[in-house]
């Protein structure tokens, strides 16, 4: 669990999981309830939600994770419809495009990014100090990950 705590800090955000819920499987992490915690197979592929794999040591988190992160107190920015489409088709994040920030405004932060409705659309790494009087053209926070990538990778 340790690759996920140590995730969940480089946002700014602490999650607390139960370790006798929390099963890693290779370099696979998966939480589970305690019905599907009792019949767990020691062969099984996929359990309970996917939190996340670790490879050649850096953790790569899933969207179920992203999400549970965006529901805690976390870095976190709120970018516009339009700059929230752009994002999503693997776009970096304009300063412009920002309506909301949360937690640290810091350069090199990573920090979640939500669109208006609150949904987190993935994350990102800060690459310039964000400042709300300013509203420029030049890219502020750089795509790591976006829900977008699932289906960039099919094609």
């Amino acid at each position: 669990m340790k690759p996920i705590i140590n995730f969940a800090a480089q946002l700014g955000a602490t999650i607390t999981l139960n370790p006798d819920f929390t099963v890693k499987k290779g370099n696979r992490y998966f939480l589970l309830n305690s019905n599907l915690n009792k019949v767990l197979r020691k062969d099984f592929y996929y359990a309970g939600t996917y939190l996340g794999k670790v490879k050649n040591g850096k953790f790569f988190p899933s969207f179920a994770l992203l999400t549970m992160l965006a529901k805690k107190e976390a870095n976190k920015i709120v970018v516009d419809r339009k700059t929230a489409w752009l994002f999503i088709c693997g776009r970096d994040i304009f300063q412009k495009g920002i309506t909301a920030v949360q937690g640290s405004r810091q350069k090199g932060i990573h920090t979640l990014v939500l669109n208006e409705f609150g949904e987190c659309l993935g994350f990102g790494r800060i690459i310039r100090t964000l400042n709300a009087e300013e509203k420029g053209n030049e890219v502020a926070v750089k795509n790591i990950s976006d829900v977008g990538d699932f289906l960039r990778r099919e094609t």
